[in-house]
C-alpha cells in the first residue's frame, strides 16, 4: 500500500513538472514573441522619425526659398535680367562677346564681316556652314 502511494505521488510530481514545463514554454514563448513585436515597433519610430526630420529639412528648404524668391533683391535682380531695369544713379556696363563687333555708320557692314570671317579658324568656319545661318551663301 505504501508503494501505491509513493507510486501515485511520484505520478503527480511528474504531472506538475510536465505541466510546469509547457507553462514555462508558452511563457517564454510569449516573451519572444513581445520581444519581437516591441523591436519592430521601434524599428517603425525610428523611420517615421527619419522620415519626419527629411521632411522638415524639405520644409524649410522651401521656406527659405520662398523668402528668397519673394524678397525685394530676387525680384530686382529679375527685373534687371529680364527686363533690363536700372536704378536710378545705376550704370550699366555690358562685356560683348569676342566675335562683337561695333561698325560705326562711315563703314561697310559686309566689309568687316568678312573681315570677321578671315579670323575665324577653319574649324569654325565649317560649324558655322552646318550649323548657323551660312554667312557664304551668295
Amino acid at each position: 500500500m505504501e508503494n501505491l502511494s509513493y507510486n501515485n505521488q511520484f505520478g503527480v510530481a511528474k504531472l506538475v513538472l510536465i505541466v510546469g514545463f509547457f507553462l514555462l514554454a508558452y511563457m517564454l514563448y510569449n516573451l519572444t514573441v513581445s520581444i519581437y513585436d516591441n523591436y519592430q515597433i521601434e524599428q517603425h519610430i525610428a523611420e517615421f522619425q527619419n522620415k519626419n526630420k527629411a521632411l522638415a529639412d524639405e520644409n524649410s528648404k522651401k521656406l527659405e526659398d520662398f523668402q528668397y524668391y519673394t524678397s525685394r533683391e530676387y525680384i530686382e535682380k529679375i527685373a534687371k535680367q529680364n527686363l533690363g531695369l536700372v536704378n536710378p544713379g545705376e550704370k550699366v556696363i555690358i562685356i560683348p562677346d569676342k566675335d562683337l563687333v561695333v561698325i560705326s555708320e562711315d563703314q561697310n557692314s559686309e566689309e568687316v564681316a568678312q573681315q570677321i570671317r578671315a579670323g575665324w579658324s577653319t574649324p569654325k568656319k565649317w560649324w558655322k556652314f552646318f550649323f548657323s545661318s551660312n554667312p557664304y551663301k551668295v
